[in-house]
């Protein structure tokens, strides 16, 4: 497994799963620009599958409508990669397994796909539950591999947050 993940991955997946496992929460995640690596470091831990749920990985808006729910307004008027399809997707994968914690990301990795109003790099992560909604927008330079890396990495430390906040109603 260690070949599957990067270093700082591996070591921030070390670093949560036991502090989720603790906790006792169910988490799912919903993923579009990671393509399924912020599921597989969450499973990386032993016993991880007390609570890890689900991962979507939902690449196409299609998917994104028919599997999280996902608006077809939302996806037409800010585009797939927007903080408000970020967290329609959490809420999306929340809502479909009925896990307390769920995690999205969307984005765009490169080489190709940017603009100048969304350039390549541009990533939204979100963590929804527990009582708690948070978010990031990120420009992450480097390699399409970078890019999934460090968004992976972001979507991690939401979840990080979301574990050390108080529960809230």
């Amino acid at each position: 497994m260690d070949n599957l993940l990067s270093p700082d991955l591996s070591h921030k997946a070390k670093e949560i799963g036991p502090q989720l496992i603790r906790l006792g929460a169910t988490i799912s995640v919903a993923e579009s620009l990671t393509g399924g690596l912020v599921s597989a470091a969450l499973t990386y831990t032993p016993g991880s599958s007390k609570v890890f749920w689900a991962g979507v990985t939902a690449y196409a808006n299609e998917a994104k409508e028919k599997l999280l729910g996902v608006a077809k307004t939302i996806l037409d008027s800010q585009g797939a990669v927007s903080l408000e399809t970020a967290l329609a997707m959490a809420y999306g994968v929340k809502k479909l397994t009925g896990s307390e914690i769920a995690l999205a990301t969307t984005g765009i990795a490169g080489p190709d796909g940017g603009s100048p109003a969304k350039p390549v790099g541009l990533c939204f992560v979100a963590a929804v539950g527990l009582g708690h909604e948070f978010w990031e927008k990120n420009i992450f330079p480097g390699s399409r591999q970078a890019v999934v890396e460090a968004a992976a990495l972001a979507a991690l430390g939401l979840l990080e947050r979301v574990l050390n906040e108080p529960i809230l109603a």
